[in-house]
């Protein structure tokens, strides 16, 4: 009697060991970026541990959030997982003044990889060093530009951090997005540009722009060069991407633990540490406890740059 009723509250138990059929990774930006490319590595690699396919579903629009309600209302069956930059997570609650879905009732699984913001300055600006285009923009107030992907933008909010930490007045100036930003900066159209490095890179490494710091604890492996935040004097101007897997709320403790621990396999192979490398991302695997922390830290992070610069979107 007690199996039965065991079986019946549980299908997963009834049908063996979990998945029984393709799991679907919800990705809520359009194809070709780095989030789409970092959730199809692991995704590969699921798939051949599983034995079953992961189908990589792109899912672009509203900043993320039209991909995470897709997932916010799946079955919480585990067969139907977010992976996502910071936005739909930890971001967008306080841009938006509505959303069809409730971010902190997501069931964090991990962090995949963080990917460094950095600060890209035009290669003729009079500045070599954060501390120098700090001076800079004391000397010229209202004359410095940023560029960021959009309103509401990490580019944006990282950019707004770095100018309330430092005291600046800096003028904003929004792109649709992060290549035509990158393109103004190589033509000198706009000053500086705090964006993902693994966008920046290929033009720091044809001398069209030049990196002056990186917005993290460390230096980044792929830039070894450039300093760190504590480095450049600001070591609270922490403001990275990252990508996460999360699940439909009510998903079981023990299926969110089970797909942790084969992610964490899969991020430890020497193969997709040398392509996320090759996307300027940092390989992470950690605990959902742990994430969940993470997630806490970037929400508090981000609300407060977002009440700062006075930023709702509709």
């Amino acid at each position: 009697m007690l199996v039965s009723l065991l079986l019946a509250a549980s299908p997963a138990l009834a049908e063996g060991p979990w998945p029984q059929k393709p799991v679907r990774f919800v990705v809520p930006f359009p194809g070709g970026g780095s989030n789409d490319a970092l959730c199809r590595i692991v995704g590969e690699k699921l798939s051949a541990a599983w034995n079953q396919p992961v189908i990589v579903d792109n899912r672009p629009g509203a900043g993320g959030n039209v991909g995470a309600e897709i997932v916010f209302l799946a079955p919480n069956d585990g067969y139907t997982l977010l992976c996502s930059p910071p936005g739909p997570l930890t971001i967008n609650q306080y841009l938006y003044k509505s959303l069809p879905y409730d971010a902190a009732k997501f069931a964090p699984i991990t962090v995949l990889a963080l990917v460094p913001n950095v600060i890209t300055a035009r290669k003729d600006l009079p500045a070599d060093t954060t501390q120098e285009l700090i001076a800079y923009a004391k000397a010229n107030p209202g004359k410095v530009t940023y560029a960021s992907q959009g309103n509401g933008s990490t580019s944006h909010l990282s950019a707004q951090m770095f100018a309330t930490m430092a005291g600046l007045d800096l003028v904003h100036v929004p792109y649709k997005g992060e290549g035509p930003a990158l393109v103004d900066i190589t033509a000198s159209r706009v000053d500086i540009f705090i964006g993902n490095i693994a966008a920046a890179l290929r033009f720091q490494k044809a001398k069209e722009v030049k990196f002056l710091g990186v917005t993290a604890k460390s230096r980044s492996p792929v830039a070894p060069n450039t300093p760190d935040a504590v480095e450049i004097g600001l070591p609270d101007l922490i403001a990275s991407a990252w990508f996460a897997l999360a699940a439909p709320p009510g998903t079981s403790d023990t299926l969110v633990q089970k797909i942790n621990a084969d992610v964490a396999a899969a991020l430890k192979l020497e193969d997709v540490r040398t392509k996320f490398l090759a996307q300027g991302a940092e390989p992470v695997g950690q605990s959902p406890a742990a994430t969940a922390a993470f997630f806490k830290e970037e929400e508090a992070r981000w609300s407060a740059v977002i009440k700062t610069a006075n930023v709702i979107l509709e």
